[in-house]
């Protein structure tokens, strides 16, 4: 009987770990925090005496265990999720957060952009290479090239763009060869790539890769961003504000506590996001008294197909009314919806 005991206790922690740790194929999501800006941006010799805030507002995203997946199934401010609804299809889990650091790369470009755009300020965009997202299995680049790299050169092309790469490939056939100059942490690397195509994926030769052009901006004043660790576009449109609140002498903010969130779009609209419900759980936790919220226009043929989806505002206002929050919800098409609203706003 006493030897029963150890082996009993042994399969009692087997099963807590396999509960708690074992990964299961969904992803949880619960409201994450909100962050003020000022230590993610930085406007070199930019105005500092602001007395509002502005802020990031976060979800929390994690594979789910049998655990954690079954206490989400027994609270309101969590959700579920299939991998398929978070991954791409022919990516894995790096590869799922090299992308979402691209995309918030990407987020600062636009915000930075954008805001010397309205602040009447001059900057310049310089091309930077191709960002490889991911490598198809049994193309060309696999075991050659990796997720996160970036070409800069090709043969004798230079400044690359998506234009420029696709023109080249198209006049290569079968086995040629190309001479690409790639970046890898840091590190400069010469790699050679035999072009082939692989059967109902890709039916042209290529190189086996998605891509995106990697781009940079160069301005005066500098603008520093630390955001390394947050993945994701969605703090596009408050980057925008807290470099238009440094850059200008004015305080935008009011005085206020202000978070919001949405993708920034090159041409200044503010893009539909996931996850805003929770985000809003989020902001009225830290005392957040405006947010903003984008008013997406929703396609009317995938509306057909979904005739429950509302847009980000609405989704926004019904989490704010379930939680019974004081926090002013604004709803923003664009950055000048926004400055419209921060401009007739009575100062605190």
């Amino acid at each position: 009987m006493l030897k029963r005991k150890p082996i009993i206790f042994l399969l009692i922690l087997v099963l807590v770990s396999t509960l708690a740790f074992y990964p299961m194929e969904s992803y949880i999501s619960k409201p994450g925090g909100a962050y003020e800006l000022t230590p993610f941006v930085e406007v070199q010799g930019g105005d500092e005496d602001d007395e509002g805030m502005m802020s990031l507002l976060t979800i929390s995203l994690a594979k789910a265990t049998p655990l954690t997946y079954a206490y989400a199934k027994l609270v309101d401010n969590q959700k579920i999720y299939k991998t398929s609804q978070i991954r791409n299809a022919d990516e894995n889990e790096q590869e799922y957060n090299i992308r979402q650091l691209k995309l918030m790369s990407d987020s600062q470009f636009n915000a930075i952009s954008v805001a010397f755009d309205r602040a009447n300020k001059p900057y310049k965009v310089i091309n930077n290479g191709i960002f490889i997202f991911n490598v198809l299995k049994d193309s060309a680049a696999d075991g050659i090239l990796e997720p996160g790299d970036k070409i800069i050169g090709m043969d004798n092309l230079s400044e690359l763009t998506e234009e420029k790469l696709k023109t080249y490939l198209s006049g290569k056939v079968q086995g040629d060869v190309v001479q690409l100059t790639v970046e890898r942490n840091g590190k400069t690397l010469e790699k050679e790539v035999t072009l082939k195509s692989i059967p109902g994926v890709l039916e042209k030769p290529g190189i086996g890769i998605s891509y995106t052009e990697d781009k940079k901006v160069e301005t005066t004043p500098v603008v520093h961003m630390n955001s390394e660790e947050i993945g994701g576009p969605s703090a596009g449109l408050m980057f925008t504000l807290e470099i238009l609140n440094q850059l200008i002498p004015e305080d935008i903010s009011k005085g206020y506590n202000i978070a919001g969130t949405g993708e920034m779009k090159p041409d200044g609209t503010v893009g539909r996001i996931g996850g805003i419900d929770l985000k809003v759980i989020a902001a009225d936790r830290k005392g957040i008294e405006i947010m903003f919220a984008p008013d997406d226009e929703i396609d009317p043929a995938i509306l057909a197909n979904n005739p429950d989806l509302t847009t980000n505002y609405e989704e926004a206002l019904k989490s704010a009314k379930k939680i019974g929050t004081k926090m002013k919800i604004v709803p923003v098409r664009t950055i000048d919806d926004a400055l419209a609203y921060l401009d007739q706003l009575e100062p605190k």
